[in-house]
């Protein structure tokens, strides 16, 4: 088993976190607040950029191939290196999916 340091940029925030857990597991343990809903790599609630590093996530299926190389799923994200984080930082294609849902454009469409 092998240990790698986590660092959360922006926050001050760093755990240590084995390639055998997963980063949002060892998050719930020190007591970060890590957002998260369904914890099988689906939701996408608990994204966070790569910025450097590299996670192994399989079970990933909310990213494309090319999303799962520079995000990580941290329910699913085991660190394969030390990492560097930014919480809370979404896909492209997950940001233009919240963006279709906009009430404003059901209001332009009626007008």
């Amino acid at each position: 088993m092998t240990e790698y340091t986590v660092e959360f940029v922006g926050t001050g925030e760093t755990i240590t976190c084995s390639d055998k857990q997963t980063i949002l597991s060892r998050c719930l343990e020190e007591g970060i607040a890590q957002e998260y809903s369904c914890r099988v790599g689906m939701c996408l609630a608990c994204s966070a950029e790569i910025l450097e590093g590299e996670v192994t996530q399989p079970a990933a299926r909310g990213f494309t191939e090319e999303e799962a190389e520079r995000y990580a799923l941290t329910c699913m994200a085991r660190p394969l290196s030390d990492l560097k984080l930014e919480r809370g930082v979404y896909p492209p294609s997950i940001e233009a999916d919240a963006e279709v849902g906009e009430p404003n454009d059901v209001a332009a469409a009626d007008d």
